[in-house]
């Protein structure tokens, strides 16, 4: 039998793998979209795109029941059921015949993706231990977006040598067993957790407990992170679904083919996923107010020197701004895992990736939008504007972020 550190840490690598192939599975059509439908079916990258918006809006209405729903029953258990649930639906998508069809079972896929982050975040945060809650969610980080970085590696690998409908299939086939591994490794824990009395519910009130000052701080830093959740969201999805396009457009004299733009974008994602550890490593130390204003002030600089740029430079300037879109994730989710009480941890993640997968099925219309009346330079511009505007919400933070582990009995952030 594995002792307690191995099998915890056993556990992380599943979990880890969970949200590599979480931010996989829902960015793998945005490469076929781009490469490879708008030949097969004869529609324009602008008119592929909508048929992604339902899986992004299942991605996060369904965070807050997945999260609850974790938090009643048991973490362990959903995640089996993320592993099986997206590898099935993922091999279904393969086999769709329509824009229609593809637009249905995306849906699915959303639904199923929406279980990762409110339940894999929490499990992550309840085990960080030595390390540091900013150092795991920035490892955990990286994974996921290592996941962003092989669904255009992978997928554009797959549409040169096989098909994109190969892109659903393999990767689904690997999830539904990886699913059934974890199952075997943590069927004792799903046991323990159902046949656990729950404890009884808080009260309502989340500032029960709390000095004024306390309570003053606690609403103004709530309304930041779902403020800067809002907009940050809107800049990673918009350069994290758009990238494959923006290389086929702006890389034609360095890549000539689907595999080539798929690497390249890999490489971007796969460097600029490093900003998590450091990133990660700073929240620790200096907290989160100063490296949120780096961060955001970063993406403005190099957004705004995006416009007009091809080849090389294109390349060099979309890897400084991915450094600052990546380096964000870490920032919100450190403060509600500081601010929460385990017992409701994957409830308020549920209710963060509510408001951040929305504005990524918002952002999609508008990719969409732009693209096709003013071309991606103008969605530069406005990725810098919201850029900014994160910088000047993240000024307003207060010093010190409330500990929800020291607070009173029955305070909930």
């Amino acid at each position: 039998m594995a002792t307690p550190s191995t099998r915890d840490r056993l556990n992380f690598l599943f979990l880890n793998v969970g949200h590599f192939l979480d931010h996989l599975f829902t960015l793998v059509f945005a490469t076929v979209a781009a490469l490879a439908l708008k030949k097969e079916w004869g529609l324009s990258y602008s008119e592929l795109v909508p048929y992604a918006t339902p899986g992004f809006i299942a991605f996060g209405l369904f965070s807050l029941p997945a999260g609850r729903l974790a938090d009643k029953w048991s973490r362990h258990g959903m995640m089996v059921v993320f592993f099986i649930g997206i590898g099935l639906a993922a091999i279904a998508t393969g086999f769709a015949q329509s824009p229609l069809q593809i637009g249905a079972l995306l849906f699915v896929v959303g639904i199923l993706a929406a279980i990762y982050h409110p339940v894999g975040l929490a499990m992550v945060v309840d085990s960080a231990k030595a390390s540091g809650t900013g150092m795991a969610i920035g490892i955990n980080g990286v994974w996921g977006n290592l996941g962003v970085g092989a669904a255009a590696l992978i997928t554009g690998w797959f549409i040169d040598h096989g098909g994109w409908r190969a892109a659903f299939f393999v990767p689904g086939a690997v999830s539904v067993a990886i699913g059934l591994a974890y199952w075997v490794f943590v069927r004792d824990e799903i046991a323990a957790a159902a046949n656990k009395p729950k404890a009884a519910s808080a009260t309502s009130n989340p500032s029960a407990g709390m000095t004024a000052a306390e309570r003053s701080a606690l609403f103004r830093l709530s309304a930041i992170v779902f403020f800067t959740t809002a907009v940050s969201s809107l800049v990673f999805q918009s350069t994290t679904f758009a990238l494959p396009k923006v290389f086929d457009e702006r890389l034609g004299g360095i890549a000539g083919s689907a595999t080539l733009i798929g690497q390249l974008a890999f490489v971007v994602f796969a460097i600029a996923s490093l900003a998590q550890l450091v990133v990660g490593s700073m929240l620790d130390k200096y907290g989160p107010r100063l490296v949120f204003m780096a961060v955001s002030a970063i993406q403005v600089v190099f957004f705004l020197a995006m416009p007009g740029l091809q080849d090389w430079w294109a390349l060099a300037i979309a890897l400084g701004f991915m450094l600052g879109a990546f380096g964000q994730i870490p920032i919100n989710d450190f403060m509600i895992g500081k601010m929460a009480k385990s017992e409701l941890r994957a409830t308020i993640y549920g209710v963060r990736y509510v408001v951040s997968f929305s504005v990524l099925a918002a952002a999609l219309p508008l990719i969409a939008l732009i693209h096709g009346r003013f071309g991606f330079d103008t969605l530069f511009r406005v990725l810098a504007g919201a850029a900014a505007v994160i910088f000047l919400a993240v000024t307003l933070l207060p010093s010190r972020i409330p500990d929800g582990s020291a607070m009173p009995a029955g305070a909930k952030a």
